[in-house]
C-alpha cells in the first residue's frame, strides 16, 4: 500500500502544499479531501511543491484536474513546481503541462 504526506501553510501571500509519496489510487481520496478543504476554506493560488512526491497515477491526476476546475470557477489557479522527471512526464504525455502551470 502507498502513502502520502500533505502539508499547507499560508506563506507570503499564496498557500503553498507540499506533497510527499506517493499519489495513486491508495491515497488519492485523502489527497483529494485535502486540497478541497483548501479550495474551500481559503482564497487565492494554490502552489504544490512535488519536490518530494515519488508517484502519481491516473487517479491522482483526475484529483488535480478537478481542484482545477474548481479553482477556475473562482479566477484561480494551480501551480506546480519541482516536479520529479517521471511526474512531469506523466503531465507531458497527457498534455496537462498544458493546462497546469508548471514551476521548475
Amino acid at each position: 500500500m502507498s502513502n502520502a504526506e500533505y502539508q499547507y501553510e499560508y506563506n507570503g501571500g499564496r498557500w503553498q502544499m507540499k506533497l510527499k509519496g506517493e499519489i495513486d489510487i491508495y491515497t488519492a481520496a485523502e489527497f483529494k479531501e485535502q486540497i478541497n478543504a483548501v479550495i474551500d476554506e481559503e482564497t487565492g493560488d494554490i502552489h504544490i511543491d512535488c519536490s518530494q512526491l515519488n508517484y502519481m497515477d491516473s487517479t491522482g491526476l483526475g484529483v488535480l484536474i478537478g481542484a482545477l476546475r474548481r479553482l477556475k470557477e473562482q479566477d484561480r489557479n494551480i501551480y506546480l513546481k519541482n516536479l520529479q522527471p517521471n511526474v512531469y512526464k506523466l503531465f507531458h504525455i497527457t498534455g496537462l503541462d498544458k493546462i497546469f502551470i508548471l514551476e521548475v
